[in-house]
């Protein structure tokens, strides 16, 4: 079946039947532990399919009758020692990932009755479960670019705009992307720089040793061990018959844009967990709502972020 307009194609989920689907802790634990263990419940330590249900005094709903450990469906997961119920939990991801510029904590806390530091935890979260995910390289032609991120000078304490030289980018946090053509698929990143020892390696990193790559006429590209065409900005040409990066500038757009408008300020610490996550976002967008879902809290198996470490202090 063709795409219809827009992504009219998916198959959504609305308010109502989200309530329907998840209408009390019991129901919403059922699904996630159908998204864990879709093929029959095992021992998140060590693996043992023989496990049973534990006794009502125990402090866990599960006992694995191999290593004697008890575990439940959050165990060995993002959602660890959360003592947010399952159901708040299903309804944070599902505002997450069906609003376009994102929910920020202080909606979220409002809509699900948590405390906005809660609502901010949850959200970061998510968000950790695509920072380590490594996609496939593209096969082209795939467009490269980079932004930067970082409030303007003249909004910034003085103390702190005395210590910055330079113009331009100068004490902003730089990403860089790339967008396959082809797959309609986005990657990107923080880097500490945009010298050509960091874009080569990036672009050699995420695109097919045969691929066509297309970029902005910065110098730091010269060179890269691809076959690469690029256009000028800079004498206002942005399209020459298939050189272009208009494609990954609409991802740049969207992801600030969420920026702006819902966050409104994103620290350099947190921002590479902010870029993976629109990506991942931008990525399944084709699927259907509780695909979506699905594939989010499958990514938060294996994964742990401590709150204490969110709020260190950057190094």
């Amino acid at each position: 079946m063709p795409n219809g307009p827009g992504k009219s194609h998916r198959k959504g989920l609305d308010l109502l039947e989200l309530q329907d689907m998840f209408p009390n802790e019991q129901v919403a634990t059922e699904w996630f532990e159908e998204v864990r263990w879709p093929n029959g419940r095992c021992c998140p330590r060590c693996g043992s399919t023989s496990t049973k249900i534990a006794k009502p005094s125990y402090n866990m709903p599960y006992l694995c009758n191999s290593c004697k450990k008890g575990f439940s469906v959050k165990y060995g997961t993002a959602l660890q020692k959360s003592n947010i119920s399952l159901r708040k939990w299903a309804i944070a991801i599902y505002l997450e990932m069906t609003s376009l510029k994102s929910v920020s904590s202080m909606k979220l806390h409002r809509d699900i009755g948590v405390t906005q530091k809660t609502a901010w935890f949850m959200l970061h979260r998510i968000r950790d479960a695509f920072v380590t995910e490594k996609a496939e390289a593209f096969d082209g032609p795939v467009e490269v670019d980079e932004t930067y991120f970082g409030g303007k000078r003249r909004n910034m304490k003085k103390s702190k705009r005395e210590k910055m030289t330079g113009r331009g980018a100068v004490g902003k946090t730089a990403v860089v992307g790339a967008k396959d053509r082809k797959s309609n698929q986005v990657t990107a990143q923080v880097v500490q720089s945009t010298d050509s020892e960091t874009l080569h390696g990036f672009v050699e990193k995420v695109t097919d040793p045969d691929a066509t790559v297309y970029t902005d006429s910065a110098k730091a590209y010269i060179g890269i061990n691809r076959k690469h065409e690029s256009v000028n900005h800079g004498i206002g040409e942005y399209v020459r018959d298939q050189a272009h990066t208009n494609g990954i500038e609409s991802f740049w757009a969207m992801l600030k844009r969420a920026h702006k408008g819902t966050y409104h300020q994103i620290s350099a610490k947190h921002l590479n967990r902010y870029v993976h996550q629109f990506a991942a976002k931008h990525n399944l967008r084709e699927e259907n709502t509780i695909e979506q879902m699905e594939s989010v809290f499958a990514r938060m198996v294996g994964k742990r972020i401590m709150y204490k470490d969110l709020v260190a202090d950057a190094e």
